[in-house]
């Protein structure tokens, strides 16, 4: 069975569980990136009853928020339910409200702006293996959510006990499916060049990765980042101002010396 089969047929299960446990359909999560372009291909092409969820950031460029609103309306045309969840705080109000950068160790950000939605739902999401060390090693085809790390299941193919899931996510507030996970950066351009149709126009720009401006697990490329977008570079240095502020209010030295949201920026830029 090749990838593409096996996606669905992941999706297809996921999809049954979701009604067992939930009594509602799956949700997709797209960001407006290839994988979730893939991964709502795959979706539409398995037969199967799904909704689609977007996190909006704030932070996304606005080519991704213009592509998002298109292809919502387009499915809703199709009778697909389509949501998109905004967040008490923008991203310029979380870092102030933290008192720290985000980073590719602290990333903060994520957990409040994306992960934190479609409580007590299964979600299918566009999460693979060849995106990263760490999540060839914590991320599984199916997982549920739990506050007690020791206790989360992760199924790491597709030949262990569904049953045992089943039981298990009854009672967490959250389990997902990663139909995509095995896919190499190569298969998931091909499938998103060749079969897709929905483009993000950020990619014909030399962007090689949609999602937050500035996000620091887009390392150097984030310089190109600022450079086409910088007014959102503008929106981090005030934010850092506000952050050195409040650390000043609340009593927290730093060991760098920061003064300015400026140096701050500086600092945070080259890694």
């Amino acid at each position: 069975m090749d990838k593409e089969k096996t996606a669905i047929e992941r999706l297809k299960t996921a999809a049954e569980m979701s009604l067992a446990t939930y009594k509602q359909p799956l949700v997709i999560t797209y960001s407006g990136g290839k994988d979730s372009e893939v991964l709502l291909e795959l979706a539409k092409r398995s037969g199967i009853d799904f909704e689609v969820n977007h996190s909006h950031t704030t932070a996304d460029a606005p080519q991704t928020v213009y592509h998002i609103r298109k292809v919502f309306k387009d499915l809703e045309e199709q009778g697909i339910k389509c949501t998109i969840d905004y967040p008490k705080m923008s991203m310029w109000e979380l870092i102030p409200y933290k008192c720290i950068c985000p980073t590719r160790v602290m990333r903060f950000c994520c957990a409040y702006l994306k992960e934190n939605n479609c409580k007590h739902r299964m979600i299918a999401t566009g999460v693979r293996w060849a995106e990263s060390v760490r999540r060839r090693k914590t991320r599984g085809i199916y997982e549920d959510v739990h506050s007690n790390k020791d206790k989360k299941i992760i199924l790491m193919n597709d030949n262990d006990d569904k049953r045992k899931l089943f039981e298990r996510c009854r009672i967490q507030a959250k389990t997902i499916c990663n139909p995509v996970i095995d896919f190499s950066d190569e298969e998931i351009l091909d499938f998103y060049n060749n079969e897709c149709e929905y483009h993000n126009p950020l990619y014909s720009m030399g962007f090689t990765r949609v999602g937050c401006i500035g996000c620091p697990m887009a390392n150097k490329k984030r310089i190109y980042e600022f450079e086409i977008f910088p007014k959102y570079k503008e929106m981090y240095i005030r934010a850092f101002d506000r952050m050195l502020e409040r650390r000043k209010e609340k009593g927290l030295g730093t060991k760098l010396n920061w003064e300015t949201g400026q140096d701050v920026f500086d600092w945070w830029i080259n890694g």
